[in-house]
């Protein structure tokens, strides 16, 4: 099962356009990890946009994505992934504006102002229990979205996805190059050319 888990991160990695390029894909376990999927960004960026978020956590989502899709069941393997994806969407709602429904206000209670409630040892959480429903939906909904993008992405590339889960297998790490033959074999070969003629 790990493999198909680790294949549903770097394929899903690789085919979105606003992800960082998959370095390497290992099954082979490192502390309380079972496998890895590294990715390593081509520069520094310091401004992220919400197709960048929304693409990490379609990622995120990959492994719990691919036992879904091979074996009808999830695992508990997927827990910090749903961990992850689930902060991002968060933030995307209470703290970066990206929620057109709840629009452009904080709602993390991290603010510079002090509020009626915090000032007098009262709860942080200053909005009512009726929006902290709306705030929870609104996330939920996020998730929901990346789950059904990345569902669909692995539907439609099932032979690369098993490919990279058999190499995995056999190999137990692939590396960058490895997994771009696998999920771009068409481009793989055009570059071989492009090398031979020069």
């Amino acid at each position: 099962m790990i493999a198909y888990h680790e294949a549903g991160h770097a394929i899903l990695g690789t085919l979105l356009p606003y992800t960082e390029p998959v370095h390497k894909v290992t099954i082979i376990p490192r502390g309380r990890a079972l496998g890895l999927t590294q990715s390593l960004p081509k520069e520094d960026k310091h401004i992220l946009p919400k197709t960048y978020w929304l693409d990490q956590i379609v990622v995120a989502m990959g492994g719990f994505i691919a036992e879904e899709f091979k074996f009808g069941v999830t695992s508990t393997g997927s827990s910090n992934d749903i961990q992850q994806a689930s902060n991002i969407a968060r933030k995307m709602v209470c703290e970066w504006g990206m929620s057109e429904k709840l629009g452009t206000v904080n709602y993390s209670g991290d603010q510079a102002n002090v509020f009626i409630g915090r000032d007098m040892g009262h709860s942080s959480k200053y909005y009512s229990e009726e929006f902290a429903a709306m705030i929870d939906k609104e996330v939920r909904e996020i998730i929901q979205t990346c789950l059904n993008k990345g569902r669909d992405l692995v539907r439609k590339n099932a032979s690369k996805f098993e490919g990279l889960a058999k190499a995995l297998l056999a190999k137990e790490t692939i590396s960058h190059d490895e997994l771009m033959t696998i999920v771009h074999p068409a481009n793989e070969e055009g570059t071989k050319k492009n090398r031979k003629k020069q």
